[in-house]
């Protein structure tokens, strides 16, 4: 088999064997232990101007049947959200159009869709709360009509204007109280976007997660679940315990989901401590990581199924150094990976990104990519994927 040549920070290359990844198969039906949501990228056209500002041209078929490989394992599809470069390349009417487009998909394929709402359509830095509202609402009733189930994403505009807890739950109750089903709501870290900072009114998660807690409580019939995406697994299980019965936490922690999703079924994982009288004992779901390896994720969400703890922990937990490798600070920059990986096996043309974005990491951060990949079976395509990195190299002069 093909051998992959490694490049190190200091210029140094080395070879290591390809690793075979055959063994994962397609469910024969839905996934049954765990809710899982792949939050999908966008696939540029390669011959499109994708240049820092400029318009985000989107290759549709290849982006459409990312989703629909996603569908085909069983977990569902988190589109439009920060992971399809969402205010770092994709603009407000690619974002449209990818919602009604990825929610058509869902109908062809039987498949559960979920998809980010925002205020980033309104070019103002600065707008007045009843503003960040109306545009809330704006995006909100566009996906309820697409049939798409409305992830309330975290607002820079509502960060910007902000000045207590209390206008968090203003702003929150009163879109709400609009929506006709039940939406997630997204608690996206400073990590991701440091606009954030201080969200739900405190710097601190204790007394933020109060905030989101009281707004939940308040509008429990109106919420399905909450994505937290600290990067902090003791926050998302202390938020998780005391979360009402009919709401759901779906981790977006792509540093510790081995242990959040395992839980109290896999007490081998490494995870925060637990109180074992909580009805919530596992978190279920949405992550950027499970686009980057999602025949993985799922036979691992299968092994559960199959109630086969061991196996769940041998298939999913060396994927967790690969995650931390893709979402290394800067983080917000870990869609570069995502797209990486995408390429390498198979699922788009060429390594492009809208805005450029897939100069945002160095030769040697894609190196140790490729190589926590290979140790971790996250080639789809192993040949295919040794042959991509290789010519990489080779294209920037080294010789693989």
């Amino acid at each position: 088999m093909t051998d992959l040549t490694l490049l190190s920070g200091d210029g140094a290359l080395r070879r290591v064997p390809l690793v075979d990844t055959s063994g994962y198969t397609r469910p024969e039906g839905p996934l049954r232990s765990r809710v899982a949501y792949a939050a999908a990228h966008v696939v540029p056209r390669t011959h499109a101007d994708n240049t820092p500002g400029q318009p985000a041209d989107i290759d549709w078929d290849a982006t459409l049947a990312f989703r629909r490989n996603v569908y085909s394992w069983g977990l569902g599809v988190a589109d439009a959200m920060d992971t399809a470069q969402r205010n770092m390349g994709l603009d407000a009417a690619a974002t449209r159009e990818l919602i009604s487009r990825s929610a058509d998909v869902a109908r062809e394929e039987g498949g559960s869709v979920v998809v980010g709402v925002n205020t980033d359509h309104v070019e103002e830095e600065r707008i007045t709360l009843d503003e960040v509202i109306s545009a809330y609402l704006e995006q909100l009733h566009f996906t309820e009509e697409q049939g798409a189930g409305p992830v309330l994403m975290a607002s820079r505009h509502l960060a910007r204007v902000a000045e207590s807890a209390d206008d968090y739950r203003r702003v929150y109750d009163a879109v709400l109280s609009r929506a006709t089903a039940p939406v997630v709501l997204h608690w996206l870290g400073t990590a991701f976007d440091p606009q954030l900072a201080g969200y739900f009114g405190a710097p601190d998660w204790q007394s933020a997660s109060a905030v989101l807690l009281e707004i939940i409580e308040a509008n429990a019939d109106k919420i399905a679940g909450v994505k937290m995406s600290l990067l902090d697994a003791s926050s998302e299980v202390s938020v998780r315990e005391r979360l009402p019965e009919s709401v759901r936490m779906f981790t977006g922690d792509d540093f510790n989901y081995v242990g959040l999703i395992g839980g109290a079924d896999v007490p081998d994982a490494p995870q925060p401590r637990r109180d074992p009288a909580s009805a919530r004992q596992h978190s279920d779901a949405l992550l950027g990581a499970f686009a980057a390896l999602t025949p993985v994720a799922s036979a691992a969400i299968q092994a559960l199924d199959a109630g086969d703890p061991a196996r769940y922990l041998e298939v999913l937990a060396p994927t967790e150094e690969l995650s931390r490798q893709v979402f290394a600070a800067p983080t917000f920059y870990y869609k570069t990976g995502v797209a990486f990986l995408a390429w390498l096996n198979g699922h788009q043309p060429a390594f492009q990104m809208v805005g450029g974005l897939h100069s945002a990491r160095s030769l040697p951060h894609l190196s140790r990519i490729v190589e926590l990949a290979n140790d971790a079976k996250a080639f789809e395509r192993p040949e295919l994927a040794a042959e991509r990195w290789n010519g990489m190299l080779r294209l920037n002069g080294l010789d693989a």
